[in-house]
């Protein structure tokens, strides 16, 4: 009897010892360069556009990725990339990959072309990286990133419901003073 009172005895104190190694406390310096990295490598990736839209949440050593892309491979090929950052314990992928559609693709580009070819927004349509990201899935649309002003994000959010097809439009531009 006196055995198996030292068995749970053992057992308890190895469960809890293994409980508080996970939950061990991380610096916040550890954050903010595994934030840094994985914007980087997520920047870095080849072959996203202005229809991708990833995202990522950083809680201690796990790395939430989020957002919707065009291509199934690029959904492999963040999380990839994030595994590799060191300090990354896991990640888990929740980046939606977008249903093939010829009416989606149509309205990519009948989008694209009413955002960025609008002259006050032609700022914007520089470098690879556009800040305004054009999502679209099932005629429905929703724009993601960043503007300098209020003036810029109603502007796109105009142009946007102006395109013939769209069902509907979600506004989700950040205005960031630069």
């Amino acid at each position: 009897m006196r055995f198996r009172h030292l068995q749970f005895l053992l057992l308890a104190v190895f469960t809890v010892l293994t409980l508080a190694a996970q939950q061990r406390p991380v610096p916040e310096r550890a954050v903010q360069r595994i934030q840094k990295e994985v914007r980087h490598e997520l920047l870095m990736l080849p072959y996203v556009s202005v229809f991708d839209n990833l995202a990522f949440k950083v809680e201690g050593y796990k790395v939430t990725l989020l957002g919707q892309v065009t291509r199934p491979s690029i959904k492999s090929d963040a999380e990839k990339a994030v595994k590799e950052i060191e300090g990354v314990e896991q990640v888990d992928n929740q980046i939606e990959v977008l249903p093939v559609s010829p009416n989606d693709d149509r309205l990519r580009m009948a989008l694209f072309r009413a955002i960025y070819g609008y002259g006050p927004l032609e700022k914007y349509n520089m470098g690879v990286n556009r800040p305004i990201r054009i999502i679209v899935k099932g005629g429905h649309a929703t724009l993601e990133g960043v503007v300098d002003s209020q003036a810029d994000k109603d502007t796109a959010g105009i142009r946007a419901n102006g395109v013939s097809g769209v069902f509907s439009v979600t506004n989700n531009l950040r205005v960031v003073k630069s």
